[in-house]
């Protein structure tokens, strides 16, 4: 049944929403997808469940190709399992909590792992259940702190989650690349470009992860590239570490005054004006700088660390807080407060350092009470340094890690650079920002064991399973679709995922001229196309084009003063190019370039797995110029219907 426009549940506008920063949330808004209904939160038009229910359709296809079974569990969910896990600690402020009338815990749901593994342990028992592959389509909740930029980042979302249930790790390493291959053929058919790259897997834990990012600036994540091939998420970066240096002739540690030199900039200014070295100037690279953080635990445990690193380096917080180095589950990590440092007096802001004496570090040791301290990776033993004295005014000069001080471990948490070497040796690191569009983890038996999810194997002996997890933001998807796919005028959606295959826009107030439009429009339905039809009456033609333009389907089909002149204008939005097509041949001309579409998106996966070479190389998924995906009304060119 065709959309028509004088009774679709539709309102074009010309204004920008107010708030709206991106391409995606502007035009989305503008053209009738989606309204606001509270921060993060938005109601869906039935034009944008149109093109979300085409991407979903692919998503799905792509889950069954791997050999995966849906289900679909409820979001409103008990806090037993999670508490079970350790995660209701673990998502602190992101989960949204509720009670029922007998005050029982309920959350919305964040993501399914918990549910999905007691779900399995009801049913199977046996190694010969196994493998086995099962995933939804489904609305989660996490109560962002900051929404922002429509569909990117949302207070509630839809996601598809898949999850793999393996009797050995051999069995997982397998589920893991099925789901890999799958995430490549469905990005591919969506048309949008796609990066994978090593990542952390945080609160999630396992021993494995990517994420597959969008390039983009509207993203958030920073990722980072060689010429070599390597990429990761910047969280996921390793330091390469420099060999150890013999220290026996190393000089003395000494303390010198240097007052006034709270900053790396005027100390190393004063190093070079008082405290010469022979061989060259000091730079910032020769300094320790130690940052003073505070580190909030699940549990809401607030800890003080220090982070020994480079002078000429910042902290990333988010990317240290990211290591795991900090303590189990997920946790906030941000710069101390003055509170914090006055409660520390042996803090002095400007002159801290980790101290002389290794029986009586002002920084703790490992089993100490003291302050943790943790060290960029690069500070090997037999390194030299210029850091704080604990007093004001007062730096130490020539202190020799390994033998005038030790840490309690090491953390990436400096800044990466441009130009800072890939970890594999391919070449220098180039930074850039994306939006992830999709993760996938092995889990391993985390939540197995926390949930006891066991099998009998093959000698009848009680195993616990190992699991995978496979994430793919469905709503987040359709937003860098259409950050991808928009001109200044509006949307321009690849053919396949458009609200309808075809816009036929009535351009004129005689009778003759509407009733060609309705047997085009008949024609088209009957080839199995789907069909938008502006028959508004007291609508002027260029409103109308303006509405199309904004809209975004890219085959336009103008029925105007040409059809006494036994020709129709076929618009191709996506190459910008007009035609003039005899009256004849629109209908089988458009179906069979509608159809062409389809065939050359199934082409653009079947290219993106072709290169794959297994779980760490790296495959770029690009978009097909205008045409870049398959949805389930797949026909070939040969005539079969465009219809399930």
């Amino acid at each position: 049944m065709a959309l028509r426009m004088s009774s679709l549940f539709v309102r074009t506008q010309k204004e920008d929403p107010v708030g709206a920063e991106v391409a995606s949330h502007k035009l989305l808004h503008r053209a009738g997808y989606i309204r606001r209904s509270a921060p993060g939160i938005y109601t869906w038009l039935p034009l944008g469940l149109e093109v979300l229910s085409r991407i979903e359709k692919i998503v799905r296809e792509e889950m069954n190709r791997a050999g995966s079974q849906e289900v679909h569990f409820p979001g409103l969910l008990p806090a037993d399992p999670y508490r079970t896990s350790g995660r209701w600690e673990a998502f602190g402020p992101d989960l949204f909590h509720l009670k029922d009338r007998k005050d029982n815990d309920y959350i919305l749901a964040p993501t399914h792992e918990e549910v999905f593994t007691l779900l399995v342990k009801d049913l199977y028992s046996s190694y010969k259940d196994l493998p086995l592959s099962i995933f939804q389509v489904q609305t989660k909740y996490r109560d962002e702190a900051r929404p922002r930029a429509g569909l990117l980042r949302g207070r509630e979302f839809i996601m598809k989650d898949a999850y793999s249930f393996d009797i050995d790790d051999a069995g997982l390493d397998a589920s893991y690349e099925a789901m890999r291959v799958a995430y490549l053929r469905a990005f591919a058919r969506l048309g949008v470009p796609c990066l994978p790259v090593k990542a952390t897997p945080g609160a999630m834990g396992g021993s494995g992860t990517e994420e597959f990012i969008y390039p983009s600036e509207v993203g958030e994540d920073t990722f980072v590239r060689s010429p070599g091939g390597y990429a990761a998420n910047v969280e996921a970066v390793t330091s390469i570490v420099p060999e150890t240096i013999p220290f026996e002739d190393s000089p003395a540690a000494h303390v010198e005054d240097t007052p006034e030199t709270p900053t790396i900039e005027t100390l190393v200014d004063a190093a070079n004006a008082s405290h010469p070295r022979e061989d060259r100037a000091w730079t910032a690279a020769d300094t320790l700088k130690n940052v003073v953080c505070a580190v909030t635990h699940p549990d809401g445990t607030r800890e003080i660390i220090v982070i020994g690193l480079p002078g000429d380096r910042a902290v990333d917080l988010d990317r240290a807080a990211g290591t795991g180095m900090l303590g189990n589950g997920e946790v906030d990590l941000e710069a101390a407060t003055s509170e914090d440092l006055a409660a520390h007096p042996e803090l002095v802001k400007g002159y801290i350092g980790p101290g002389l004496d290794l029986d009586h570090p002002v920084l703790g040791l490992e089993g100490s009470s003291k302050i943790r301290y943790l060290l960029d990776p690069r500070v090997v033993d037999g390194t030299r340094w210029i850091t704080g004295a604990n007093e004001p005014g007062r730096h130490v000069f020539d202190l020799v890690a390994g033998r005038d001080f030790t840490a309690d471990g090491t953390i990436e948490a400096a800044e990466v650079v441009l130009g800072d070497p890939a970890p594999d040796g391919s070449g220098p690191l180039e930074l850039a920002r994306g939006v992830e569009i999709g993760q996938i983890f092995k889990l391993g038996r985390k939540y197995a064991e926390a949930l006891d999810l066991k099998v009998l194997d093959k000698n009848g002996k009680a195993t616990t399973v190992t699991m995978g997890s496979y994430g793919l933001g469905v709503t987040r998807v359709m937003a860098c679709i259409a950050e991808e796919y928009h001109t200044d005028s509006g949307l321009l959606w690849p053919q396949h995922l458009a609200p309808a295959d075809v816009h036929i826009i009535v351009a004129g107030k005689s009778e003759e001229i509407a009733q060609a439009a309705e047997d085009f429009t008949s024609a088209f339905e009957s080839e199995g196309l789907s069909v938008l039809l502006d028959d508004r009456n007291k609508v002027s033609p260029g409103f109308k084009f303006a509405d199309a333009d904004l809209i975004g389907i890219p085959t336009v089909i103008v029925v105007g003063r040409g059809l006494a002149e036994g020709t129709i204008e076929v618009r191709d939005r996506l190459a910008d190019e007009k035609s003039e097509l005899p009256v004849a041949e629109v209908v089988a001309t458009t179906v069979a370039k509608v159809r062409a579409a389809y065939a050359q998106a199934n082409a653009a996966a079947d290219a993106a797995v072709a290169g794959v070479t297994g779980v760490s190389g790296v495959t770029e998924v690009a978009g097909v110029d205008g045409v870049t995906a398959d949805s389930a009304p797949a026909a070939d060119v040969a005539g079969q219907s465009l219809t399930d």
